[in-house]
């Protein structure tokens, strides 16, 4: 499976203007071969180096193999327009914005990120540089940083190209790494069951629950400080918003991969698989209050069980995901469905057999009990092949 590695670079002054030069001229180029690309409908590799290779080397100075890597990005990004728009994000054909965005030559940022192969970067792991071509010359012991289990990860499995970009201000090289997956546990002992909700972020069918309330508090807090920057609107609320921007995302994205990796590593640990709720329409079918509803559609559900599925996928551990209808109002026990079972948020009452439990782990068992029935009755793991980034 592919795992997508993060290294923070520390270039000095010297070599950090040297990487914006070589960034801001290999957009640069990919903008005006774009042009080339909607103007001669020319949206394949070889059909568009024929008009753009030369020119781009002369005129913005770019070797041989940043040229061929900015032509490729830009048919690349072509492609990725055509998929999006016929899978219809952009809307119907004939609407304003499937109009406008096939109705114009793709544009790239200037700090957009830019392929580099072996020839153009080389790591030293040991001294954690690395050297790296750019317009000015080759820039050797750019320094980089990370986790020691990401870079470990890195020394070992790193496998094609990698990509140089800047992000806040800050200089990042995203490298792919062709992870090996342990051989996937073909009869589990049965499955654990995932909930998913907003009060609890995941509810386990072993009685583990991963609290929302400290994290949902930290968002309202940072939506109205956004808020109140947003409407003092000075030079100084701006620097500040700027400060802060992406802030939430990271924090989400880094509880997302803690509550993941607890939930792989017991079913890993106890031989389980994992059962969890099909996501799709979960956003149209939630009934909420309106104070609710902004924190249904920020939470990233989706990251979360792409997180469980990767690592899953590389522990060997079965993913099943089922149709969560009615778990909430379903006994675990008896199988009762009753809308009066659930009197409460926390509170499941069965109306038929008397149990009490939990909601959300009373829907966590009933999804375990869904994705063991799935299972045996032939279906297959659901982890896909993903790529993330660590």
């Amino acid at each position: 499976m592919k795992l997508v590695v993060r290294v923070k670079l520390l270039p000095t002054p010297v070599q950090a203007a040297a990487l914006a030069a070589t960034l801001h001229a290999c957009n640069e180029a990919a903008a005006w071969v774009a042009e080339v690309a909607f103007a001669k409908n020319a949206r394949r590799p070889l059909e568009l180096r024929k008009h753009t290779y030369l020119p781009i080397r002369e005129q913005w100075g770019l070797g041989a193999q940043a040229a061929q890597h900015v032509v490729k990005k830009t048919c690349d990004a072509y492609a990725t327009l055509k998929s999006n728009l016929r899978n219809g994000r952009y809307g119907q054909p004939g609407s304003r914005r499937h109009t406008r965005a096939c109705g114009k030559p793709i544009t790239f940022r200037p700090e957009a990120a830019q392929p580099y192969d072996d020839r153009m970067l080389s790591w030293q792991h040991a001294q954690r540089t690395v050297s790296i071509w750019s317009t000015v010359g080759r820039l050797k012991g750019v320094a980089f940083a990370g986790q020691d289990e990401q870079l470990a990860v890195l020394a070992r499995h790193r496998q094609g190209e990698s990509d140089l970009v800047r992000q806040g201000g800050k200089w990042f090289l995203i490298a792919t790494c062709e992870i090996p997956e342990e051989d996937l546990n073909a009869h589990p002992v049965g499955f654990l069951g995932v909930d998913l909700g907003i009060v609890n972020i995941a509810a386990t069918s072993d009685g583990v629950r991963h609290s929302g309330r400290r994290v949902n508090r930290k968002r309202e807090d940072d939506r109205a400080l956004r808020s109140k920057l947003q409407k003092k609107a000075t030079k100084s609320a701006k620097r500040r918003a700027k400060k802060y921007a992406g802030k939430e995302a990271r924090r989400n994205k880094d509880i997302n991969h803690k509550i993941s990796k607890r939930i792989v590593a017991e079913a890993e640990r106890t031989g389980r698989g994992i059962a969890l709720e099909e996501l799709t329409g979960i956003r149209g079918r939630a009934r909420l209050r309106k104070p609710q509803r902004t924190t249904l559609h920020s939470w990233p559900f989706a990251q979360l069980v792409a997180f469980i599925a990767y690592k899953a996928r590389r522990a060997g551990v079965p993913v099943i995901c089922v149709d969560p209808a009615y778990t909430s109002q379903e006994c675990s026990q008896c199988h009762h469905t009753e809308r009066g079972n659930r009197p409460a948020q926390a509170v499941f009452a069965c109306r038929s057999c008397g149990f009490v439990e939990h909601a959300d782990h009373n829907s966590s068992h009933n999804i375990a009990h869904r994705g063991w029935m799935t299972w045996v009755r032939g279906a297959q793991s659901t982890a896909p092949a993903l790529t993330l980034i660590a």
